[in-house]
Protein backbone atom coordinates (compact mmCIF):
# COMPACT_ATOMS: atom_id res chain seq x y z
CA UNK A 1 0.00 0.00 0.00
CA UNK A 2 1.19 3.53 -0.74
CA UNK A 3 1.83 6.23 1.83
CA UNK A 4 -1.03 8.17 0.23
CA UNK A 5 -3.45 5.28 0.78
CA UNK A 6 -2.30 4.83 4.38
CA UNK A 7 -2.75 8.53 5.19
CA UNK A 8 -6.19 8.69 3.57
CA UNK A 9 -7.34 5.47 5.22
CA UNK A 10 -6.20 6.69 8.64
CA UNK A 11 -7.68 10.15 8.20
CA UNK A 12 -11.07 9.10 6.81
CA UNK A 13 -11.72 5.78 8.58
CA UNK A 14 -15.07 6.87 10.06
CA UNK A 15 -17.21 4.27 11.82
CA UNK A 16 -20.18 6.58 12.39
CA UNK A 17 -22.95 7.95 10.11
CA UNK A 18 -21.25 9.95 7.39
CA UNK A 19 -22.22 12.11 4.43
CA UNK A 20 -20.41 10.29 1.61
CA UNK A 21 -18.58 12.54 -0.87
CA UNK A 22 -16.36 10.37 -3.09
CA UNK A 23 -12.99 8.68 -3.55
CA UNK A 24 -9.50 10.23 -3.21
CA UNK A 25 -6.88 10.22 -5.92
CA UNK A 26 -3.36 11.30 -6.75
CA UNK A 27 -3.71 10.20 -10.36
CA UNK A 28 -7.16 11.29 -11.66
CA UNK A 29 -7.32 8.13 -13.77
CA UNK A 30 -6.95 5.86 -10.72
CA UNK A 31 -9.08 6.87 -7.71
CA UNK A 32 -8.48 4.85 -4.55
CA UNK A 33 -11.75 2.90 -4.26
CA UNK A 34 -10.69 1.35 -0.94
CA UNK A 35 -11.01 4.71 0.83
CA UNK A 36 -14.12 6.88 1.06
CA UNK A 37 -14.12 10.62 1.72
CA UNK A 38 -17.00 11.95 3.80
CA UNK A 39 -18.21 14.27 6.56
CA UNK A 40 -19.32 12.89 9.96
CA UNK A 41 -23.05 13.58 10.27
CA UNK A 42 -22.76 14.81 13.85
CA UNK A 43 -20.18 17.40 12.81
CA UNK A 44 -22.25 19.05 10.10
CA UNK A 45 -23.05 21.79 12.61
CA UNK A 46 -19.35 22.75 12.52
CA UNK A 47 -20.17 24.49 9.22
CA UNK A 48 -18.47 24.31 5.86
CA UNK A 49 -17.46 25.89 2.59
CA UNK A 50 -18.19 24.79 -0.96
CA UNK A 51 -16.08 26.86 -3.33
CA UNK A 52 -14.94 26.82 -6.92
CA UNK A 53 -15.06 28.58 -10.25
CA UNK A 54 -18.28 28.77 -12.25
CA UNK A 55 -19.12 25.45 -13.90
CA UNK A 56 -16.92 23.25 -11.71
CA UNK A 57 -19.80 21.46 -9.95
CA UNK A 58 -20.58 23.41 -6.75
CA UNK A 59 -24.34 23.03 -7.17
CA UNK A 60 -24.05 19.29 -7.76
CA UNK A 61 -21.90 18.96 -4.61
CA UNK A 62 -24.55 20.87 -2.66
CA UNK A 63 -27.18 18.53 -4.11
CA UNK A 64 -25.16 15.42 -3.19
CA UNK A 65 -24.79 16.58 0.41
CA UNK A 66 -28.42 17.73 0.71
CA UNK A 67 -29.76 14.36 -0.46
CA UNK A 68 -27.93 12.50 2.27
CA UNK A 69 -28.81 15.00 4.97
CA UNK A 70 -32.48 14.61 4.04
CA UNK A 71 -32.20 10.82 4.04
CA UNK A 72 -30.75 11.01 7.58
CA UNK A 73 -33.90 12.81 8.78
CA UNK A 74 -32.47 16.34 8.89
CA UNK A 75 -34.07 19.37 7.28
CA UNK A 76 -32.26 21.37 4.58
CA UNK A 77 -32.61 24.96 3.42
CA UNK A 78 -30.93 26.07 0.19
CA UNK A 79 -31.17 28.95 -2.25
CA UNK A 80 -31.68 28.09 -5.92
CA UNK A 81 -29.88 30.67 -8.05
CA UNK A 82 -30.28 29.03 -11.45
CA UNK A 83 -33.53 27.12 -11.01
CA UNK A 84 -31.98 23.65 -11.27
CA UNK A 85 -31.50 22.80 -7.61
CA UNK A 86 -35.24 22.11 -7.27
CA UNK A 87 -34.52 18.95 -9.28
CA UNK A 88 -33.61 17.39 -5.92
CA UNK A 89 -37.36 16.75 -5.64
CA UNK A 90 -37.34 14.29 -8.57
CA UNK A 91 -35.46 11.04 -9.07
CA UNK A 92 -32.50 11.14 -11.43
CA UNK A 93 -32.30 9.23 -14.70
CA UNK A 94 -29.31 7.01 -15.39
CA UNK A 95 -27.19 7.66 -18.46
CA UNK A 96 -23.91 6.29 -19.73
CA UNK A 97 -21.69 8.97 -18.17
CA UNK A 98 -23.41 8.76 -14.79
CA UNK A 99 -23.26 4.97 -14.54
CA UNK A 100 -19.65 4.95 -15.75
CA UNK A 101 -18.64 7.42 -13.07
CA UNK A 102 -20.47 5.49 -10.35
CA UNK A 103 -18.76 2.28 -11.51
CA UNK A 104 -15.34 3.96 -11.57
CA UNK A 105 -15.88 5.01 -7.95
CA UNK A 106 -17.23 1.61 -6.84
CA UNK A 107 -20.53 3.28 -5.99
CA UNK A 108 -23.86 1.49 -6.29
CA UNK A 109 -25.96 4.25 -7.86
CA UNK A 110 -29.75 4.21 -7.80
CA UNK A 111 -32.21 6.98 -8.57
CA UNK A 112 -33.79 8.73 -5.59
CA UNK A 113 -35.62 11.97 -4.79
CA UNK A 114 -36.12 14.10 -1.69
CA UNK A 115 -39.28 15.58 -0.21
CA UNK A 116 -39.10 19.19 -1.33
CA UNK A 117 -40.78 22.50 -0.43
CA UNK A 118 -40.54 25.27 -3.02
CA UNK A 119 -40.32 28.81 -1.62
CA UNK A 120 -40.18 32.15 -3.39
CA UNK A 121 -39.55 35.76 -2.37
CA UNK A 122 -42.07 36.93 -4.95
CA UNK A 123 -44.60 34.11 -4.69
CA UNK A 124 -44.25 33.47 -8.42
CA UNK A 125 -42.59 30.05 -8.27
CA UNK A 126 -43.21 28.82 -4.75
CA UNK A 127 -44.78 29.52 -1.40
CA UNK A 128 -44.32 33.19 -0.50
CA UNK A 129 -41.74 33.94 2.16
CA UNK A 130 -42.04 37.42 3.70
CA UNK A 131 -40.89 39.40 6.71
CA UNK A 132 -42.28 42.54 8.28
CA UNK A 133 -40.06 45.60 8.25
CA UNK A 134 -40.07 45.50 12.06
CA UNK A 135 -38.86 41.91 12.19
CA UNK A 136 -36.21 42.55 9.55
CA UNK A 137 -34.69 45.24 11.75
CA UNK A 138 -32.60 48.35 10.98
CA UNK A 139 -29.22 46.61 10.71
CA UNK A 140 -30.18 44.20 7.94
CA UNK A 141 -32.36 46.78 6.19
CA UNK A 142 -29.43 49.21 6.20
CA UNK A 143 -27.37 46.55 4.41
CA UNK A 144 -30.09 46.21 1.76
CA UNK A 145 -30.38 49.98 1.31
CA UNK A 146 -26.61 50.50 1.21
CA UNK A 147 -26.57 52.98 4.09
CA UNK A 148 -23.48 54.36 5.80
CA UNK A 149 -23.08 54.33 9.58
CA UNK A 150 -24.71 57.75 10.08
CA UNK A 151 -27.70 56.80 7.95
CA UNK A 152 -28.02 53.44 9.71
CA UNK A 153 -28.04 55.22 13.06
CA UNK A 154 -30.81 57.51 11.80
CA UNK A 155 -32.84 54.55 10.58
CA UNK A 156 -32.48 52.96 14.02
CA UNK A 157 -34.00 56.13 15.52
CA UNK A 158 -37.00 55.76 13.23
CA UNK A 159 -37.45 52.17 14.40
CA UNK A 160 -37.14 53.22 18.02
CA UNK A 161 -39.72 55.97 17.64
CA UNK A 162 -42.20 53.61 15.99
CA UNK A 163 -41.64 51.05 18.75
CA UNK A 164 -42.37 53.62 21.44
CA UNK A 165 -45.43 55.07 19.71
CA UNK A 166 -46.99 51.74 18.81
CA UNK A 167 -46.63 52.19 15.05
CA UNK A 168 -46.45 48.82 13.33
CA UNK A 169 -43.87 48.78 10.52
CA UNK A 170 -45.18 46.01 8.33
CA UNK A 171 -44.21 46.95 4.79
CA UNK A 172 -42.11 49.61 3.08
CA UNK A 173 -45.13 51.91 2.79
CA UNK A 174 -45.22 52.07 6.58
CA UNK A 175 -41.53 52.94 6.77
CA UNK A 176 -41.84 55.59 4.08
CA UNK A 177 -44.85 57.09 5.87
CA UNK A 178 -42.93 57.20 9.16
CA UNK A 179 -39.97 58.90 7.49
CA UNK A 180 -42.22 61.47 5.81
CA UNK A 181 -44.05 62.22 9.06
CA UNK A 182 -40.96 62.54 11.23
CA UNK A 183 -39.20 64.82 8.77
CA UNK A 184 -42.29 66.93 8.27
CA UNK A 185 -45.17 67.66 10.60
CA UNK A 186 -43.82 65.32 13.29
CA UNK A 187 -40.21 66.53 13.23
CA UNK A 188 -40.42 67.90 16.78
CA UNK A 189 -41.40 64.48 18.12
CA UNK A 190 -38.12 62.98 16.95
CA UNK A 191 -35.99 65.56 18.73
CA UNK A 192 -36.43 63.73 22.03
CA UNK A 193 -34.56 60.82 20.46
CA UNK A 194 -31.84 62.99 18.96
CA UNK A 195 -33.37 63.92 15.61
CA UNK A 196 -32.02 63.37 12.12
CA UNK A 197 -30.81 65.87 9.56
CA UNK A 198 -32.99 66.79 6.61
CA UNK A 199 -30.30 65.59 4.17
CA UNK A 200 -30.11 62.17 5.86
CA UNK A 201 -33.90 61.93 5.92
CA UNK A 202 -33.95 62.72 2.21
CA UNK A 203 -31.44 59.95 1.49
CA UNK A 204 -33.47 57.44 3.50
CA UNK A 205 -36.69 58.37 1.70
CA UNK A 206 -35.03 58.07 -1.69
CA UNK A 207 -33.46 54.72 -0.82
CA UNK A 208 -36.74 53.28 0.43
CA UNK A 209 -38.64 54.57 -2.60
CA UNK A 210 -35.99 53.14 -4.91
CA UNK A 211 -36.25 49.74 -3.24
CA UNK A 212 -40.02 49.84 -3.69
CA UNK A 213 -39.67 50.82 -7.36
CA UNK A 214 -37.29 47.89 -7.95
CA UNK A 215 -39.85 45.46 -6.55
CA UNK A 216 -38.38 45.13 -3.08
CA UNK A 217 -41.76 45.80 -1.53
CA UNK A 218 -42.89 42.25 -2.37
CA UNK A 219 -40.55 40.83 0.30
CA UNK A 220 -42.03 42.83 3.16
CA UNK A 221 -45.49 42.26 4.56
CA UNK A 222 -47.74 39.81 6.31
CA UNK A 223 -48.19 37.00 6.99
CA UNK A 224 -44.52 36.86 7.98
CA UNK A 225 -42.78 33.54 7.41
CA UNK A 226 -42.30 31.36 10.48
CA UNK A 227 -38.80 29.87 10.26
CA UNK A 228 -39.97 26.88 12.29
CA UNK A 229 -41.57 25.72 9.04
CA UNK A 230 -38.06 25.00 7.74
CA UNK A 231 -37.51 22.27 10.33
CA UNK A 232 -40.12 19.81 9.14
CA UNK A 233 -39.75 16.15 8.22
CA UNK A 234 -41.82 14.08 5.82
CA UNK A 235 -44.14 11.30 7.09
CA UNK A 236 -41.46 8.74 6.20
CA UNK A 237 -38.93 10.48 8.46
CA UNK A 238 -36.82 12.14 5.76
CA UNK A 239 -35.97 15.79 6.20
CA UNK A 240 -37.74 18.23 3.91
CA UNK A 241 -35.48 20.17 1.54
CA UNK A 242 -36.74 23.77 1.39
CA UNK A 243 -35.56 25.35 -1.86
CA UNK A 244 -35.83 29.13 -2.12
CA UNK A 245 -36.15 30.18 -5.76
CA UNK A 246 -34.07 33.28 -6.50
CA UNK A 247 -34.14 33.25 -10.29
CA UNK A 248 -36.68 36.09 -10.50
CA UNK A 249 -34.75 38.35 -8.09
CA UNK A 250 -31.22 37.74 -9.36
CA UNK A 251 -30.86 41.44 -10.19
CA UNK A 252 -31.30 42.38 -6.53
CA UNK A 253 -28.31 40.63 -4.93
CA UNK A 254 -28.09 42.83 -1.84
CA UNK A 255 -31.72 42.14 -1.00
CA UNK A 256 -31.81 38.38 -1.47
CA UNK A 257 -28.43 37.78 0.20
CA UNK A 258 -29.48 39.86 3.21
CA UNK A 259 -32.83 38.09 3.26
CA UNK A 260 -30.98 34.78 3.58
CA UNK A 261 -29.09 36.28 6.51
CA UNK A 262 -32.42 37.28 8.06
CA UNK A 263 -33.60 33.66 7.85
CA UNK A 264 -30.39 32.48 9.53
CA UNK A 265 -30.60 35.15 12.22
CA UNK A 266 -34.25 34.29 12.86
CA UNK A 267 -33.26 30.66 13.36
CA UNK A 268 -30.62 31.81 15.82
CA UNK A 269 -33.24 33.83 17.74
CA UNK A 270 -35.88 31.12 17.76
CA UNK A 271 -34.13 27.81 18.34
CA UNK A 272 -33.18 26.49 21.78
CA UNK A 273 -29.68 25.51 22.82
CA UNK A 274 -29.12 21.77 22.32
CA UNK A 275 -25.34 21.48 22.37
CA UNK A 276 -23.82 18.94 19.96
CA UNK A 277 -26.57 16.57 18.75
CA UNK A 278 -25.93 13.30 16.95
CA UNK A 279 -27.34 14.92 13.82
CA UNK A 280 -28.26 18.52 13.01
CA UNK A 281 -31.80 19.89 13.05
CA UNK A 282 -31.14 21.86 9.87
CA UNK A 283 -28.31 22.43 7.42
CA UNK A 284 -28.41 25.85 5.77
CA UNK A 285 -26.70 26.40 2.41
CA UNK A 286 -25.83 30.06 1.83
CA UNK A 287 -25.30 30.41 -1.94
CA UNK A 288 -23.54 33.38 -3.58
CA UNK A 289 -22.13 34.14 -0.14
CA UNK A 290 -19.81 36.87 -1.39
CA UNK A 291 -22.83 39.09 -2.05
CA UNK A 292 -23.60 39.20 1.67
CA UNK A 293 -20.17 40.55 2.54
CA UNK A 294 -19.67 43.06 -0.30
CA UNK A 295 -19.52 46.54 1.19
CA UNK A 296 -20.57 45.32 4.63
CA UNK A 297 -19.65 47.36 7.70
CA UNK A 298 -17.41 45.98 10.43
CA UNK A 299 -20.39 45.84 12.79
CA UNK A 300 -22.38 43.81 10.25
CA UNK A 301 -19.50 41.38 9.72
CA UNK A 302 -19.10 40.98 13.48
CA UNK A 303 -22.80 40.15 13.74
CA UNK A 304 -22.57 37.55 10.98
CA UNK A 305 -19.52 35.96 12.61
CA UNK A 306 -21.27 35.87 15.98
CA UNK A 307 -24.37 34.25 14.51
CA UNK A 308 -22.35 31.57 12.70
CA UNK A 309 -20.27 30.87 15.79
CA UNK A 310 -23.21 30.52 18.18
CA UNK A 311 -25.82 28.84 15.97
CA UNK A 312 -23.77 25.64 16.02
CA UNK A 313 -25.01 24.83 19.52
CA UNK A 314 -28.60 25.14 18.26
CA UNK A 315 -28.14 22.22 15.92
CA UNK A 316 -27.80 24.24 12.72
CA UNK A 317 -24.97 23.76 10.24
CA UNK A 318 -24.16 26.50 7.71
CA UNK A 319 -22.38 25.92 4.39
CA UNK A 320 -21.25 28.99 2.46
CA UNK A 321 -21.19 28.50 -1.31
CA UNK A 322 -18.99 30.87 -3.32
CA UNK A 323 -16.07 30.95 -5.75
CA UNK A 324 -13.09 31.47 -3.43
CA UNK A 325 -12.44 31.11 0.29
CA UNK A 326 -11.29 34.73 0.22
CA UNK A 327 -14.89 35.77 -0.57
CA UNK A 328 -15.68 34.98 3.07
CA UNK A 329 -14.21 37.19 5.84
CA UNK A 330 -11.51 35.59 7.97
CA UNK A 331 -13.70 35.80 11.10
CA UNK A 332 -16.30 33.59 9.40
CA UNK A 333 -13.88 31.42 7.42
CA UNK A 334 -12.11 30.41 10.63
CA UNK A 335 -15.34 28.76 11.84
CA UNK A 336 -15.86 26.57 8.76
CA UNK A 337 -14.58 23.11 9.63
CA UNK A 338 -15.32 21.40 6.30
CA UNK A 339 -13.88 22.57 2.96
CA UNK A 340 -14.85 21.32 -0.48
CA UNK A 341 -12.78 23.34 -2.94
CA UNK A 342 -13.50 22.80 -6.63
CA UNK A 343 -11.20 24.04 -9.36
CA UNK A 344 -9.77 27.57 -9.19
CA UNK A 345 -9.00 29.43 -12.39
CA UNK A 346 -6.04 31.84 -12.32
CA UNK A 347 -6.06 33.90 -15.52
CA UNK A 348 -4.96 37.25 -14.08
CA UNK A 349 -2.51 38.46 -11.42
CA UNK A 350 -5.49 39.08 -9.13
CA UNK A 351 -6.64 35.49 -9.70
CA UNK A 352 -3.14 34.25 -8.88
CA UNK A 353 -3.13 36.11 -5.57
CA UNK A 354 -6.57 34.71 -4.76
CA UNK A 355 -5.35 31.20 -5.58
CA UNK A 356 -2.38 31.61 -3.26
CA UNK A 357 -4.71 32.77 -0.48
CA UNK A 358 -7.02 29.80 -1.11
CA UNK A 359 -4.11 27.36 -0.78
CA UNK A 360 -3.16 28.92 2.57
CA UNK A 361 -6.58 28.00 4.01
CA UNK A 362 -5.82 24.26 3.71
CA UNK A 363 -3.78 22.04 6.02
CA UNK A 364 -0.24 21.34 4.81
CA UNK A 365 -0.07 18.24 2.63
CA UNK A 366 2.86 16.27 1.25
CA UNK A 367 0.75 14.50 -1.38
CA UNK A 368 -0.18 17.51 -3.52
CA UNK A 369 1.24 20.75 -4.77
CA UNK A 370 -2.08 22.49 -4.08
CA UNK A 371 -1.37 25.49 -6.29
CA UNK A 372 -1.21 23.12 -9.26
CA UNK A 373 -3.85 20.68 -8.03
CA UNK A 374 -6.54 23.31 -7.56
CA UNK A 375 -6.04 24.51 -11.12
CA UNK A 376 -6.07 21.01 -12.63
CA UNK A 377 -9.22 19.63 -10.98
CA UNK A 378 -11.94 18.59 -13.41
CA UNK A 379 -15.69 19.07 -13.17
CA UNK A 380 -17.00 17.08 -10.21
CA UNK A 381 -13.60 16.94 -8.52
CA UNK A 382 -12.56 18.87 -5.42
CA UNK A 383 -9.89 19.18 -2.77
CA UNK A 384 -11.53 18.16 0.49
CA UNK A 385 -10.65 18.45 4.16
CA UNK A 386 -13.16 17.87 6.94
CA UNK A 387 -13.19 17.40 10.69
CA UNK A 388 -12.61 13.83 11.80
CA UNK A 389 -14.50 12.31 14.75
CA UNK A 390 -11.99 13.93 17.12
CA UNK A 391 -12.62 17.35 15.59
CA UNK A 392 -9.20 17.43 13.89
CA UNK A 393 -8.88 18.45 10.21
CA UNK A 394 -8.29 15.44 7.96
CA UNK A 395 -5.53 15.28 5.33
CA UNK A 396 -6.34 17.17 2.14
CA UNK A 397 -7.74 14.75 -0.41
CA UNK A 398 -8.20 15.45 -4.10
CA UNK A 399 -11.56 13.75 -4.48
CA UNK A 400 -13.67 12.52 -7.37
CA UNK A 401 -17.20 13.15 -6.12
CA UNK A 402 -20.14 10.78 -6.37
CA UNK A 403 -22.96 11.85 -8.69
CA UNK A 404 -26.24 12.92 -7.06
CA UNK A 405 -29.11 10.45 -7.14
CA UNK A 406 -31.76 13.07 -7.81
CA UNK A 407 -32.34 14.98 -11.02
CA UNK A 408 -29.59 17.37 -12.05
CA UNK A 409 -31.91 19.47 -14.24
CA UNK A 410 -34.86 21.73 -13.30
CA UNK A 411 -38.33 20.50 -12.51
CA UNK A 412 -40.82 21.01 -15.32
CA UNK A 413 -43.43 23.79 -14.86
CA UNK A 414 -46.04 21.09 -14.31
CA UNK A 415 -43.93 19.38 -11.63
CA UNK A 416 -43.31 22.70 -9.85
CA UNK A 417 -47.01 23.53 -9.93
CA UNK A 418 -47.86 20.13 -8.44
CA UNK A 419 -45.33 20.54 -5.59
CA UNK A 420 -46.62 24.03 -4.78
CA UNK A 421 -50.28 22.96 -4.91
CA UNK A 422 -49.59 20.09 -2.50
CA UNK A 423 -47.69 22.25 -0.01
CA UNK A 424 -49.24 22.44 3.48
CA UNK A 425 -47.71 25.93 3.79
CA UNK A 426 -49.47 27.41 0.78
CA UNK A 427 -52.83 28.14 2.46
CA UNK A 428 -51.03 29.92 5.28
CA UNK A 429 -48.80 32.22 3.22
CA UNK A 430 -50.41 32.56 -0.21
CA UNK A 431 -52.56 35.64 0.40
CA UNK A 432 -50.96 38.88 1.54
CA UNK A 433 -52.63 40.60 4.50
CA UNK A 434 -53.14 44.35 4.36
CA UNK A 435 -54.14 45.61 7.76
CA UNK A 436 -54.00 49.04 9.35
CA UNK A 437 -50.52 49.92 10.48
CA UNK A 438 -48.17 52.90 10.67
CA UNK A 439 -49.14 54.33 7.27
CA UNK A 440 -52.86 54.57 8.10
CA UNK A 441 -52.36 55.96 11.59
CA UNK A 442 -49.87 58.60 10.45
CA UNK A 443 -52.10 59.56 7.53
CA UNK A 444 -54.84 60.34 10.03
CA UNK A 445 -52.45 62.34 12.23
CA UNK A 446 -51.16 64.39 9.30
CA UNK A 447 -54.72 65.15 8.22
CA UNK A 448 -55.47 66.33 11.76
CA UNK A 449 -58.28 63.82 11.96
CA UNK A 450 -57.98 62.73 15.58
CA UNK A 451 -61.28 60.92 15.39
CA UNK A 452 -60.02 58.80 12.50
CA UNK A 453 -56.68 58.27 14.25
CA UNK A 454 -58.53 56.95 17.28
CA UNK A 455 -60.76 54.83 15.06
CA UNK A 456 -57.70 53.29 13.39
CA UNK A 457 -56.11 52.80 16.80
CA UNK A 458 -59.07 50.84 18.16
CA UNK A 459 -60.11 48.96 15.02
CA UNK A 460 -59.68 45.16 15.30
CA UNK A 461 -57.35 43.78 12.70
CA UNK A 462 -58.26 41.18 10.11
CA UNK A 463 -57.92 37.56 11.14
CA UNK A 464 -54.42 36.47 10.08
CA UNK A 465 -53.32 33.19 8.66
CA UNK A 466 -52.60 30.74 11.52
CA UNK A 467 -49.33 31.45 13.30
CA UNK A 468 -48.02 29.32 16.14
CA UNK A 469 -46.87 32.38 18.03
CA UNK A 470 -50.20 34.23 17.89
CA UNK A 471 -52.85 31.93 19.39
CA UNK A 472 -55.55 34.62 19.84
CA UNK A 473 -56.48 37.50 17.53
CA UNK A 474 -55.56 40.90 19.01
CA UNK A 475 -58.18 43.64 19.09
CA UNK A 476 -56.34 46.90 19.67
CA UNK A 477 -53.54 48.68 17.85
CA UNK A 478 -51.20 47.96 20.74
CA UNK A 479 -52.02 44.27 20.46
CA UNK A 480 -51.58 44.47 16.69
CA UNK A 481 -48.08 45.83 17.20
CA UNK A 482 -47.38 43.16 19.80
CA UNK A 483 -48.25 40.49 17.25
CA UNK A 484 -46.03 42.05 14.58
CA UNK A 485 -43.09 42.67 16.85
CA UNK A 486 -43.41 39.44 18.81
CA UNK A 487 -42.90 41.24 22.14
CA UNK A 488 -44.67 43.83 24.26
CA UNK A 489 -44.42 47.43 23.11
CA UNK A 490 -42.29 49.04 25.79
CA UNK A 491 -40.03 52.07 26.09
CA UNK A 492 -37.11 49.96 24.83
CA UNK A 493 -37.85 46.93 22.66
CA UNK A 494 -35.23 44.21 23.09
CA UNK A 495 -33.61 43.50 19.76
CA UNK A 496 -31.41 40.64 18.65
CA UNK A 497 -27.88 40.90 17.42
CA UNK A 498 -29.08 42.08 14.01
CA UNK A 499 -31.49 44.66 15.42
CA UNK A 500 -34.41 42.30 14.89
CA UNK A 501 -37.17 41.93 17.43
CA UNK A 502 -36.98 38.96 19.72
CA UNK A 503 -40.03 36.72 19.60
CA UNK A 504 -41.43 35.73 22.95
Amino acid sequence: MSAFHDDMAAGYSFTEPTVRLGRPFVDPAAPDTAVEIGIPLRFLNRHGLIAGATGTGKTRTLQLIAEQISAAGCAVFAADMKGDLAGVGAAGSPDDRLTARASELADTWSAASCPVELLSLTGADGVSIRATVSEFGPTLLSKVLGLNETQESSLSLIYRYCDEKGLALIDLEDLRAALAYLTGIGKAELKSLGGISSSTAGVLLRKVSQLEAEGGDVFFGEPAFDVADLLRTAPDGRGIVSVLDLVDVARQPALFSTFLMWVLAELFERLPEIGDPEKPSLVFFFDEAHLLFDGASDAFLDSVAQTVRLIRSKGVGVFFVTQLPTDVPDEVLAQLGHRVQHAVRAFTPKDARALKSAVETFPVTGHYELTETLQSLGVGEAAVTVLDPRGVPTPVAATRLYPPRSRMTPLTPEERAAVIAASPLRPRYADRLDRESAAELLEARIAGDEARAEEVRSRPRAEPAPRRRAPTPPETLAEQVQDVLGSKVTREVVRGIFGMLRRR
